[in-house]
């Protein structure tokens, strides 16, 4: 039964067990209540507001654009925002992503994606080819719409609408702090990665047209990333088996890790990545699937020219306008070095979170880190879902002034609560150390009241 707590108004909200406080203004990293309340944005939303709130300068380029023209379709016209934006994207990507479609946001562009990976194969290999599958992996995320869902590995996201999604093929996460092999780095020999060919023999290389992966997990597994290794033995094999390789980056890229994509940590070019999120730093809404040569050429050039797939507001000339000033503004200000930067010293201030019996594991890359909450460090058992874990933690973070990006499942997609933390990649020194503050006070609160102790080991 809801609790009914959301505002009571015409909004439908996703969530009416939950009380939703009402934010008049932001500015910088801060978020500031109409009851006078101030937090940190810990999680930029949702790993969307790289550049932070507030910020004039895209205030006053948004207002510029819309003086200009602020709406064209795709289909017809094209305008200087969307190629200028389009060209600084095709800059940032790695190898030969040089093709950028415009959408209005992740999940768009993973469905994008996919169709790309099938067009591609229709369009080389005539409408006979059996290529269609798309091969992902448990404890991922990778939209809403239902071909991004049907991608998707977390299972609690999926439950409801499971009749209406494509059965596509799921292999293990990499994800070493729960390995499903019950072994462990370097002596694993990266089972996790071979695990992709395994499956792509077992469903067959003639149906297999894609496989997509986060190099950096968001939502379902905060902070989870792989060995150094892991992404060449994954383009290996999908150049042996003449299959796609999709990064998911839409949470992972724009300089969220410290790198311009998280896939540059791996030195690996994938033949598609999507974006979105921080590319417009959630001052507009705006995604895209950038792809290599390869394929844009073979359907656009070479073969029928037209892409079979299309959104009202993809191309749309005021978010590109407001992408391309974000962007720009995070090359001025070398931002993504800042995210690296703080994001060490944020490593370093967190290890002492250890002490704390609830944390079971703190890892990420960048300003995109995760936590993992366990009931014991030793046997890593996570606490029972009605104990609601991560609603205490919520709680205890929005008391202290900081909001975490806080879900559930990391275990087995049902059990397991999980916290991401992904502050604007503006973020300074002082303000990493006063959320550090602040996070450990709610830690050490939420491990008093879940284990009845002090909370310290």
């Amino acid at each position: 039964m809801s609790l009914n707590k959301a505002p009571k108004n015409n909004v439908f909200y996703r969530n009416q067990n939950w009380h939703y406080p009402r934010i008049a203004y932001g500015k910088g990293v801060y978020l500031y209540g109409e009851d006078g309340k101030k937090y940190m944005d810990a999680c930029s939303g949702s790993a969307v507001a790289n550049i932070g709130h507030g910020n004039e300068e895209v205030a006053k380029a948004t207002a510029e654009q819309i003086k200009k023209v602020a709406f064209t379709h795709l289909s017809r016209f094209t305008n200087e925002a969307i190629e200028d934006c389009a060209e600084i994207v095709s800059k940032w990507a790695p190898g030969d992503l040089n093709h950028v479609y415009f959408v209005s946001g992740g999940s768009e562009a993973t469905e994008t994606a996919i169709k790309l990976s099938r067009q591609y194969f229709v369009e080389r290999d005539g409408k006979k080819t059996s290529k269609w599958k798309v091969i992902s992996r448990w404890n991922s995320f990778h939209g809403n719409t239902m071909g991004s869902l049907s991608m998707t590995g977390s299972t609690g996201r999926r439950r409801i609408y499971d009749p209406l999604l494509i059965n596509f093929p799921k292999i293990n996460q990499a994800y070493c702090y729960r390995c499903p092999y019950n072994s462990s780095y370097p002596e694993c020999n990266l089972q996790c990665a071979y695990e992709l060919e395994k499956s792509i023999l077992r469903w067959g290389p003639e149906n297999i047209a894609a496989f997509i992966a986060e190099p950096v997990i968001g939502s379902a597994a905060p902070g989870v990333n792989p060995p150094k290794e892991y992404f060449k033995i994954i383009r290996e094999i999908c150049d042996k088996y003449d299959v796609i390789m999709i990064l998911d980056e839409v949470m992972a890229g724009c300089g969220r890790t410290g790198k311009n994509f998280g896939i540059d940590h791996y030195e690996v070019v994938p033949d598609i990545i999507t974006m979105a999120k921080g590319m417009s730093s959630g001052y507009s809404p705006i995604g895209a699937a950038v792809t290599n040569d390869e394929i844009f050429e073979t359907i656009m050039i070479n073969g029928s020219g037209q892409f079979v797939h299309g959104h009202t507001y993809g191309g749309n000339p005021l978010s590109a306008s407001i992408a391309r000033t974000v962007m720009k503004i995070i090359e001025r200000e070398g931002y993504i070095e800042n995210a690296r930067v703080q994001g060490e010293y944020l490593f370093e201030l967190m290890e002492d979170l250890y002490k704390y019996p609830i944390v079971g594991e703190i890892r990420g890359k960048g300003l995109m880190i995760g936590i993992e909450f366990v009931k014991d460090q030793d046997t890593k058992e996570p606490f029972e879902i009605e104990r609601n874990l991560k609603g205490i933690f919520t709680n205890n973070c929005l008391e202290e002034g900081i909001v975490p990006y806080p879900g559930g499942g990391s275990v087995d997609g049902i059990r397991g609560d999980h916290t991401l933390f992904a502050p604007p990649i503006t973020i300074n020194r002082k303000e990493i150390e006063e959320f550090y503050e602040k996070l450990e006070n709610a830690i050490q609160k939420t491990s008093e009241e879940t284990l009845g102790t002090k909370g310290i080991l």
